[in-house]
């Protein structure tokens, strides 16, 4: 019989805490861990996910720094209000991210983005590019060629007329939970290396009553956000 080695490891899984910052009257849910005195990344979620999606990476970092990610509002635990009642742009999640550091007095950071994260972080680099320390991009563009062409099936339709009939499309696609699943399994070799909760509680939080018009208005922000990027941050070639 062959034996068999186990390997124990000493180290000690960093504590991550789920903490709510009040932000220009919205409810900023959040994940937080490492050493304050670390330096700090500052981890931005992409669509349709929030903080839940580096919730494996976190613990990875927060031995060396100090790690946080914030929800945006729309999305995870952060406040939702309706379209009615706050303005989805980019220009606004990027001020409210802004406000949110300033509240945790960090005075520099990394930006980690990913997908919309990037959206927000281009934005706030042109807004302090003093407090950026560095730069990691995960599936983000800064230019409309980047969108991926089975992911923005109806998207650009929807951006030249923002009708019912178009936005339809979206919400019988895009905003399904076979569509959130194609956001995981999207070129995946192994889709069983994919854990199933990812898009469970991605759409979970999408199917929330009034969730599908703000994701509708982000992405027809996303409009102006893809045309201008290059032009705003003043960091891309």
């Amino acid at each position: 019989m062959s034996k068999r080695r186990v390997y124990m490891s000493n180290k000690i899984t960093p504590t991550v805490f789920y903490r709510t910052l009040k932000v220009e009257g919205l409810e900023i849910f959040y994940r937080e861990a490492g050493p304050r005195d670390a330096p700090t990344v500052l981890l931005l979620h992409g669509f349709p996910s929030s903080s839940h999606m580096f919730r494996n990476l976190i613990p990875m970092l927060a031995d060396k720094y100090h790690v946080v990610a914030p929800d945006f509002p729309g999305y995870g635990e952060s406040s939702a209000p309706s379209v009615n009642d706050f303005d989805y742009s980019f220009e606004r999640l990027a001020t409210v991210t802004e406000k949110f550091t300033e509240k945790l007095n960090l005075p520099s950071y990394a930006l980690y983005l990913s997908d919309i994260g990037s959206s927000v972080g281009f934005r706030l680099a042109v807004m302090h590019p003093e407090r950026v320390t560095a730069m990691i991009v995960q599936n983000g563009g800064a230019h409309v060629e980047a969108l991926n062409k089975e992911f923005a099936k109806g998207l650009f339709d929807y951006w030249e007329d923002r009708s019912e009939k178009n936005a339809q499309v979206l919400l019988d696609w895009l905003l399904t939970i076979e569509g959130t699943k194609w956001h995981y399994l999207h070129g995946v070799s192994d889709p069983s290396k994919i854990s199933p909760d990812n898009w469970v509680i991605d759409q979970a939080y999408q199917d929330r009553p009034g969730n599908k018009e703000i994701q509708l208005s982000i992405l027809y922000n996303a409009k102006r956000g893809s045309g201008c990027l290059c032009r705003l941050a003043g960091i891309f070639p």
